[in-house]
């Protein structure tokens, strides 16, 4: 698919074009667009190898029901301008932002919400640029905005939905044509501390207390920790991290999204963002969490154990990456989807952003009225946490 626009800056004409494989682009125009000198800058996932590791390895494409439909704006002339990571789906699985609902009501009443187009980083929660366009602040992505408009328009798809938003793809894409949704997660804010103990020192002694027990509990009977990136990513490791992925992934999921060859891939392309913890007991890895680093903050994603230990999930998953952006200089740490349990440890509660465009009336407006209230429920929820659920000692700052 192409179709031309009006350069929003000068008139001239811009093509926008429908790509099917991220490697038909070259990966320095890709991650020149998707770096900027905000905190945007060098997010890990929307990075062309990240992208393209799932696209090689199998877990992302037309069987896995993720079909690559990247847009490109570009200049008659074919100079590239702006990118968008778009998926034809025609399921609603590993995104993390639910609208099994709005399927349901709008197939009941007679519609087809399948397919549709998924604007993301393919099972991946974490907050991140959408629409790269570089270094431009404004005209060029409010172009991949109609951009999005004309492709549901041209294909006959429901509907596009843009997830896990930074802030200024939020602001793009607010208005009358896009609907805002909002959810909520849990984040680490590192506010300089020196060390892991020095951030205790901020919470209510009962909660100091329990932490430095759980902690001690965790790595009991022989276990060690080992923080593992780069070189030390060697097949063996992966083929340990693997079992632990397809454990918890076959019980929470029913099938894994990503298969073993996307590990690798990761680690020969990636090695060097990813920071693998694994906790050892009698000489075999038995857990391990994966970690993947950006500019400014530290990225939870994966877990898994074969062996059950008192709070060594915590421990692995939670504490580590504590440990390692404070080491670090880290700013954040994101520590996946949902997760109450996540405020005993420090965690914070932040409100996480999507815009769905739909094409038709009625759905569109009766998805505009149930956003509405949940917008309210959930500004209403993150303040009761916010206030009453954190581990701080009163009167410390809290939230961001």
């Amino acid at each position: 698919m192409t179709t031309t626009m009006p350069d929003p800056v000068d008139g001239d004409a811009l093509v926008l074009r429908v790509v099917e494989a991220i490697g038909d682009i070259d990966a320095s125009v890709w991650d020149g667009l998707a770096d900027t000198v905000s905190v945007r800058s060098l997010n890990p996932f929307v990075r062309h190898a990240f992208l393209k590791s799932l696209e090689d390895s199998g877990s992302v494409g037309r069987k896995a029901g993720w079909l690559p439909q990247h847009l490109v704006l570009e200049t008659a002339g074919g100079r590239i301008l702006a990118v968008v990571p778009a998926y034809l789906k025609g399921h609603s699985q590993g995104e993390y932002v639910f609208d099994h609902g709005w399927a349901d009501a709008f197939e009941r009443a007679g519609g087809r919400y399948y397919p549709k187009l998924q604007i993301s980083v393919p099972f991946t929660p974490a907050t991140g640029p959408r629409l790269l366009v570089g270094r431009d602040e404004g005209p060029l992505r409010l172009a991949l905005c109609e951009s999005v408009k004309a492709y549901v328009g041209q294909t006959g798809v429901s509907s596009a939905h843009a997830t896990f938003l930074d802030s200024n793809d939020v602001s793009a894409m607010e208005g009358d044509d896009y609907l805002h949704r909002t959810d909520q997660q849990f984040h680490f804010f590192n506010r300089g501390y020196g060390s892991y103990d020095n951030f205790l020192e901020t919470l209510s002694s009962r909660k100091r207390k329990t932490l430095r027990r759980e902690r001690r509990d965790a790595l009991g009977d022989g276990i060690t920790i080992d923080r593992l990136t780069g070189p030390d990513l060697t097949e063996a490791v992966w083929d340990s991290f693997f079992a632990f992925y397809m454990d918890t992934g076959s019980r929470k999921w029913g099938r894994p999204y990503l298969n073993r060859r996307f590990f690798s891939l990761l680690g020969e392309r990636m090695g060097d963002s990813v920071v693998l913890v694994m906790a050892r007991r009698d000489g075999r890895y038995i857990a391990g969490a994966l970690n993947m680093v950006g500019a400014n903050r530290i990225y939870g994603r994966y877990w898994g154990c074969l062996e059950e230990h008192p709070f060594l999930h915590f421990e692995v998953c939670y504490n580590q990456a504590i440990d390692y952006a404070i080491e670090h200089g880290l700013e954040v740490v994101e520590a996946g989807a949902q997760g109450e349990h996540k405020l005993a440890r420090g965690y914070e509660p932040v409100t996480t952003h999507s815009a769905h465009y739909i094409a038709n009336d009625g759905l569109r407006d009766a998805v505009a009225r149930y956003l509405a209230r949940e917008r309210r429920e959930v500004e209403h929820t993150q303040a009761i946490l916010a206030k009453h659920h954190t581990p701080f000692r009163r009167g410390d700052l809290q939230g961001d």
